[in-house]
């Protein structure tokens, strides 16, 4: 092989045992720390994003308010809830089967009126037997009756024939002993006929017993027991409300029970009519307070009542400095929705609205700025409980726990 060719050769021979030494360390350092910065970069970006979705998210909870237009007057607001102040819970004094139910849950009733009928077969049979028993006690005593006729006319005839001589007064005085008998006879005999008919009324009464009447106008508010059930005293068969006592009862807190007057108006709102306000007064201030509650008892009547009004609706009621003018009861009470509860996510108002410990993304529409809030055109209704102050990392779907 020639020079030339040998030395073409020779330089296209690669040196593997000179490549890492001719390699510069800076790139390996340059490598390793833009390695460090990229890794560094993606958790900063997606750890509280998969912390969020693997741990329950820490909140702070408010929620969204009605606010009245009457809100200028307001002493003091509270929830209370619908309390009938009358209520008959219908038990049985004998026990017995049922055999016919005339009442149904959510029917009205009558005083009087026939609610249940319980099996008379028993009583029915006992006062049959009293009756047998008080026809032969008077059997008894007309016999004891008759006897003590006929031996007192025998006394008063040997009485005669004793004072005239013609008898002896021995026979007379036997016969005298045996009337006082007879008598003592008699009596027990009336007696007993007393005795048995005393009987028979107690068990008329007890059959009475056996048909459950309504003690006062009203509603059955529970259900009623179904025919062919065995009832006693222990249990009620129905409970039976007076819709016309309906009373709002709120417990206010004892540091605020000062700004409650007698007679005072108010403004109700049920919860179940969010849009409606209706006319309210003070009846009754609890002569006691709740020490575990450190709380007192209010009841409010209804001026303006509702059709539909039930008992244990929830109803917030506003303890007003004057009276509400009825020309402006047809203004709504606005939705107010904390500023610090809405946040934007993609360009749109969004608030979360905690939902069995999950938050749920809600878009919102604002209005006009309340207070320290916004008045809520489009969203959720009134009382819903949100998130205050929501963190960039909280999505829809996630699992939270409420901040204490």
């Amino acid at each position: 092989m020639s020079d030339p060719l040998s030395a073409d050769l020779a330089s296209l021979r690669i040196q593997r045992d000179e490549g890492p030494r001719s390699r510069s360390p800076w790139r390996l350092l340059i490598f390793l720390v833009a390695l460090t910065a990229g890794v560094s970069l993606a958790y900063a970006t997606l750890a509280p994003r998969l912390e969020a979705r693997l741990f329950k998210t820490e909140v702070t909870v408010t929620e969204v308010t009605l606010v009245s237009p009457s809100q200028g007057t307001v002493d003091l607001t509270a929830t209370g809830y619908v309390i009938p102040q009358r209520i008959a819970r219908i038990g049985s004094k004998v026990v017995g089967r049922v055999l016919r139910v005339g009442v149904r849950e959510g029917d009205s009733v009558k005083t009087g009126q026939v609610l249940f009928e319980l099996d008379p077969s028993d009583p029915r049979s006992a006062i049959a037997a009293n009756h047998a028993k008080v026809a032969s006690a008077r059997a008894r005593a007309e016999a004891a009756q008759a006897t003590l006729a006929e031996i007192r006319i025998q006394w008063e005839r040997h009485e005669r024939l004793a004072r005239s001589g013609a008898a002896p007064q021995a026979t007379a005085d036997d016969f005298a002993a045996r009337v006082r008998v007879l008598n003592a006879q008699v009596t027990s005999a009336v007696a007993e006929v007393r005795a048995q008919q005393a009987e028979g009324a107690a068990l008329a009464v007890s059959l009475a017993n056996f048909t459950i009447l309504a003690p006062l106008d009203g509603t059955a508010t529970s259900k009623p027991v179904e025919v062919g059930d065995v009832v006693g005293p222990s249990a009620p068969l129905v409970e039976i409300a007076d819709f016309d006592a309906l009373l709002v009862e709120v417990d206010v807190p004892e540091a605020r029970l000062g700004l409650v007057r007698p007679k005072a108006p108010c403004e109700l709102v049920l919860d179940s009519a969010p849009d409606r306000r209706l006319r309210g007064e003070v009846v009754d201030l609890g002569p006691r307070l709740n020490r575990a509650k450190a709380s007192g008892l209010v009841k409010v009547r209804f001026i303006d009542r509702p059709e539909r009004l039930r008992p244990e609706m929830s109803v917030r009621v506003s303890f007003l400095q004057q009276p509400l003018d009825p020309s402006s009861l047809a203004e709504a009470a606005k939705r107010v929705v904390p500023s610090a509860a809405v946040v934007t996510r993609s360009g749109t108002s969004v608030v979360f609205v905690i939902d069995q410990g999950r938050v749920r993304m809600v878009p919102v529409a604002l209005g006009a700025e309340v207070g320290s809030g916004y008045e809520l055109r489009e969203g959720p209704p009134a009382a819903t409980r949100v998130v205050r102050d929501p963190p960039a990392t909280l999505a829809d779907g996630l699992a939270i726990k409420e901040r204490p």
